[in-house]
């Protein structure tokens, strides 16, 4: 009888931990605060600490082998399966032991700041009123900014740019409401980039080793921003919008110019995609000054010319699931809803003086 139950528990336990954390989960959902005090602020920076002085010891990236590893074990299993060499429910109950264990691990290794309080919340940013001067403001500021501080960003300069993102980050951690250093982070370039080019991934933070990963693909010019980007996944800012607010703070408030352009000119799309309803809409392209508007063009032209139609859609979709399925209501959308945020930041550090004209929505398109 003991050695029953010991084989049961022996095949259960990784089932067991799932369930434990499921129901961490679905409490988190509603407790926010009491995440925030307790993973996110205590005990995530810990183990942000642990793995990312691990794996930055590491030049690639172990999350790619990973999970290529897996892949080949998954092909390997199911083909000693169907030649009758190896049990198949014996394989299948191995599989799901460990995507229950995978499951399991996410959320404790970072995916439970997800259900932290949002990031107005946490630093106690007042929301402001949706008003069409101030956007149209911030509009213009965006636009002088990203003229005046064009430069030219080369591949050599990127060690330095790594530096100097770190250097804001810890300038701006307070207002950020960031833990800083919070480990380590070398970014590493991914090991498939070809694969996610044609599905329109420029970067993605593995947070089962705390990597952060860069596409081999990048331009220079989006190479300061998409890398604050994912640095800002590694502090445990989960939410998209969030992690491009804090890309586009770190770098517009650095003083190197390489920084200050790749910020502003990858945030302008996000604003002229909410301004596209605007009746002068093309009035303030004209602003745009010839050589920034030939970088916005090429950027376009050099990530379609990369992009495959079905795996990008694919990519889309299971993106959006994912970020719906960890309480991110409105899925890919969430990365242009920086705009909101954006305006929050200009008006709670009187970047900006708000003025009193018809008020619009702010939801990003």
């Amino acid at each position: 009888m003991q050695k029953g139950m010991a084989g049961v528990l022996k095949n259960a336990w990784p089932f067991i931990v799932a369930a434990l954390v499921l129901i961490v989960v679905v409490f988190s959902s509603g407790e926010s605060h009491v995440i925030e005090f307790y993973y996110s602020k205590a005990l995530y920076p810990l183990i942000a600490s642990l793995f990312s002085s691990v794996s930055s010891l590491i030049p690639f990236s172990i999350w790619d082998l990973f999970w290529l590893s897996v892949i080949v074990i998954l092909v390997i299993g199911f083909a000693l399966a169907l030649f009758r060499k190896l049990k198949l429910r014996w394989f299948l109950l191995r599989l799901c032991q460990f995507s229950a264990l995978i499951y399991a691990f996410f959320y404790l290794a970072w995916g439970f700041n997800y259900f932290r309080p949002n990031l107005e919340s946490r630093i106690g940013w007042e929301s402001p009123k949706g008003d069409e001067a101030v956007f149209r403001s911030i509009l213009d500021s965006i636009l002088i900014h990203a003229n005046s501080s064009r430069v030219a960003i080369q591949n050599k300069d990127y060690e330095t740019i790594d530096r100097l993102i770190e250097e804001s980050y810890q300038k701006n951690r307070a207002t950020l409401g960031i833990h800083y250093p919070n480990g380590s982070r070398r970014p590493k370039t991914m090991l498939f980039s070809s694969f996610f080019a044609k599905s329109g991934v420029s970067g993605y933070f593995g947070p089962f080793f705390n990597e952060v990963h860069l596409n081999y693909y990048l331009l220079p010019m989006e190479y300061p921003f998409v890398l604050a980007h994912e640095k800002a996944h590694q502090f445990g800012i989960t939410n998209e919008a969030e992690a491009n607010l804090a890309a586009f703070m770190v770098c517009t408030t650095s003083p190197d110019r390489r920084l200050q352009y790749s910020g502003y000119v990858n945030l302008l799309p996000y604003f002229i995609s909410d301004a596209s309803e605007m009746p002068n809409l093309k009035d303030y392209i004209k602003k745009i000054d010839a050589p920034v508007l030939l970088d916005l063009r090429f950027q376009r032209s050099h990530w379609n010319g990369l992009r495959n139609k079905t795996l990008d859609q694919v990519q889309t979709a299971a993106n959006n699931a994912y970020l719906k399925t960890n309480r991110i209501e409105e899925g890919v959308k969430n990365y242009n809803q920086v705009v909101g945020l954006v305006i929050s930041w200009y008006n709670n550090e009187k970047l900006v003086i708000p003025s009193n004209t018809r008020t619009i929505e702010f939801s990003g398109k």
